[in-house]
């Protein structure tokens, strides 16, 4: 089970990293960059399929994206200069707190 957690957690670093080099792709005129996004998203996709025979799909979808989308704001911030203000924090702590909650509920 383990295995398949640390799955989970490189298809979520991979889909962050595919989703960062989006702005690079330049609405898929570049088409390096635009390979490194498609692939990216291939393998994250590719690794979800593993995760699904370990651990519930629900379950898996939601801290997928949950996680994913507070590390692409998180990465967003750090190295793409985007802002951050108290709504973003806020947002970004509800999205944690419900994947949080929902693999607390799913363990009981």
């Amino acid at each position: 089970m383990l295995g398949a957690w640390l799955m989970l957690l490189l298809a979520i670093v991979t889909e962050v990293a595919a989703t960062s080099m989006l702005p690079r792709a330049d609405g898929f005129r570049a088409p390096g960059w635009t390979a490194l996004v498609l692939a990216g998203y291939a393998v994250s996709i590719w690794l979800l399929t593993l995760v699904v025979q370990h651990i519930p799909v629900s379950v898996t979808y939601a801290v997928w994206s949950g996680v994913g989308t507070a590390g692409i704001a998180i990465v967003g911030v750090l190295l793409l200069g985007e802002g951050m203000d108290w709504v973003k924090g806020a947002a970004l702590s509800m999205i944690i707190a419900g994947v949080v909650v929902l693999n607390l509920h799913s363990a009981t």
